[in-house]
């Protein structure tokens, strides 16, 4: 029976010509790896070697055995490597980021996904914005993320779309959401929006203010908060409008504004997800990992791109 030991002789000394090299490039003596040359031949049942003065001449034979010899070992390499990723995943610790608004999406969700399948791992799932995230990404802190498109700079990274999730008017006044809602009443609208802190980078304000260009106006902004929740618990309060992504509406409306109602806008505007790491990097078995649960995650929420 063929051993990979005796394919790793048989390459070594296929290679120096030479018994007593491949010996010594192995660490072996050089019986040893004359056995293991005797014994392949013994099993395939063929000569691999004429000696010739102090060393050996590959037959034939042996010249057609090499490449099937190297991609045998090759292969068993990789089966090697495979088994060292699982096991790092098993122990190690997996950061991956994403999105400000993720908790929604895919937060814990997410989370639960990899300790099934990972109990003993650890998870860091890092990110407030898109922006920043996108940062840790060109300074190497992360390997891959998946973020707002609106918001990235593609710039030294592979941008990988992966689903888009349509921006939606939400109200508790009947009339407001009665009809789509136009730039021009976009631009007259008293809005509660949350990302104040990045509100200069936010995707969704980038896209209404790329809506409103053509009326020379900005979101009229009546409150600034932090966190979505709050945005919408306003709405549902009555003291203002808010825009925000039909998943994070369809989430929180029940629970936090029962009361409000949501339309689309017109033109219809989309903010887009997408998978980002490094251009060129070679992704470890954690961060592809995270990236297909990720993707699994958000396009059933989302509409798949």
């Amino acid at each position: 029976m063929l051993s990979l030991h005796q394919l790793t002789c048989f390459l070594a000394t296929y290679e120096h010509g030479s018994l007593t090299r491949a010996a010594e490039e192995l660490g072996y003596s050089q019986p040893s790896v004359s056995e293991q040359i005797r014994t392949l031949e013994k099993s395939l049942g063929v000569q691999l070697f004429r000696r010739v003065g102090r060393g050996v001449v590959p037959t034939t034979v042996a010249d057609t055995l090499r490449p099937h010899a190297e991609r045998t070992l090759a292969a068993a390499e990789e089966t090697r490597r495979a088994a060292q990723a699982v096991k790092s995943l098993e122990t190690g610790t997996i950061r991956f980021g994403m999105f400000g608004i993720a908790r929604l999406y895919a937060g814990a969700g997410l989370i639960a996904d990899v300790l099934t399948r990972y109990p003993g791992v650890r998870v860091e799932l890092v990110g407030q914005n898109s922006t920043e995230v996108a940062e840790d990404l060109r300074r190497g802190h992360l390997e891959a993320a998946m973020l707002a498109l609106s918001t990235v700079a593609s710039e030294g990274l592979t941008v990988t779309p992966v689903a888009r999730e349509e921006l939606v008017y939400l109200s508790v006044d009947p009339a407001h959401v009665a009809s789509p809602v136009t730039a021009h009443r976009l631009s007259l609208a008293s809005l509660v929006m949350p990302e104040t802190t990045y509100r200069a980078v936010d995707g969704t304000r980038l896209t209404l203010r790329q809506m409103l260009h053509e009326t020379g106006r900005n979101p009229q902004t009546r409150i600034e908060v932090e966190d979505i929740e709050t945005a919408v618990e306003l709405v549902g309060m009555g003291y203002a409008d808010s825009v925000v992504p039909l998943g994070a509406a369809k989430q929180l409306v029940p629970r936090l504004a029962p009361e409000a109602r949501w339309v689309s806008l017109r033109p219809r505007q989309y903010d887009t997800f997408a998978i980002v790491h490094r251009r060129g990097a070679t992704l470890s078995s954690a961060a592809q990992l995270m990236i297909d649960l990720a993707t699994k995650r958000i396009q059933a929420i989302a509409e798949p791109v």
